[in-house]
């Protein structure tokens, strides 16, 4: 492991690489602890933050161009913006908890989890940082199928107690 790739990297890209770490980690801490605690409140208040620095950091990473300066990845700019906007407003304006939850373990799945997995390919920044540049397809793949079995159960624990995101009454 070096970070000698992300810290030769530009300032965006080091922005909404440590802008995410920090919310993978602090959205974890959230998700695993009680909730509607003083603590809860401000680190969810942080991680809300840390996952708009990294939705909109992500408008400025333009290294793979498929429509314009954009990729299909920044599709998830927008789901991301969406999922925490609903989620604070059920929470502040409609004091619904249950939406809530769930419009932010979508978020932290699907803007963390999933989308960073995908970091790890061969090629990418985040593949050189944590297995160097000659390390391979193996690696990565094990490290995204873990990723994704740990998202598929975690999905799986969470859809019991919650609604979907999208769904407009449970």
């Amino acid at each position: 492991m070096s970070l000698t790739p992300l810290l030769a990297a530009g300032a965006t890209i080091q922005i909404h690489a440590f802008a995410a770490i920090a919310a993978f980690v602090i959205g974890a801490f959230v998700l695993w602890r009680p909730k509607g605690t003083r603590l809860h409140k401000a680190l969810g208040r942080l991680w809300v933050v840390l996952m708009l620095v990294v939705a909109t950091s992500a408008l400025f990473i333009n290294e793979i161009r498929l429509v314009g300066p954009f990729s299909p990845i920044h599709i998830l700019v927008i789901v991301t913006y969406w999922g925490i906007g609903r989620g604070l407003w059920a929470i502040i304006v409609k004091r619904n908890v249950a939406l809530h939850r769930a419009c932010m373990q979508t978020v932290y799945i699907g803007a963390l989890l999933l989308a960073g997995a995908f970091t790890f390919l061969p090629g990418r920044r985040m593949h050189d940082v944590l297995f160097g540049a000659d390390a391979g397809w193996t690696p990565a793949l094990i490290l995204i199928g873990a990723a994704l079995l740990g998202t598929g159960s975690l999905w799986q624990r969470l859809r019991g107690k919650t609604a979907p995101m999208l769904t407009l009454k449970r």
